[in-house]
């Protein structure tokens, strides 16, 4: 296997809840209501640092769909699916998109090594 190299992102970021690694900024969020067999999912515009599997038909709540599984560079754990095809003309909007499944990803907020640079008043100098 050849060495990884990863997209790093600026900005609020989404990542990977198993390694911390980056996959989308959240000003690619489309939707934040859609849902999965294990809870909550975002859409997403454009995601990074993931690796697609293979294509297949997938029955969806929304109807039929051509989508791949993707999973995390780093890790390898399946973190969404893309939509390649939909195959209903209502649906043709999430083509090329990418839905990230909330219990896999975390907002890079929530981190436990977040800590807040921005100058406070106990920060200032007393005159």
């Amino acid at each position: 296997m050849g060495r990884i190299f990863l997209v790093e992102l600026e900005g609020r970021t989404y990542k990977c809840k198993f390694c911390k690694t980056n996959l989308a900024l959240a000003d690619s969020v489309v939707s934040r209501g859609f849902h999965c067999r294990r809870g909550k999912a975002y859409l997403f515009s454009n995601v990074v640092n993931v690796t697609a599997g293979p294509i297949e038909e997938r029955m969806m709540l929304s109807g039929m769909h051509t989508v791949t599984d993707v999973y995390c560079v780093c890790c390898g754990q399946i973190v969404g699916w893309k939509y390649e095809t939909a195959h209903e003309q209502s649906q043709k909007y999430k083509e090329g998109k990418f839905v990230l499944e909330r219990g896999r990803i975390i907002d890079g907020l929530d981190s436990e090594f977040y800590i807040d640079t921005r100058p406070s008043s106990s920060d200032a100098e007393e005159a």
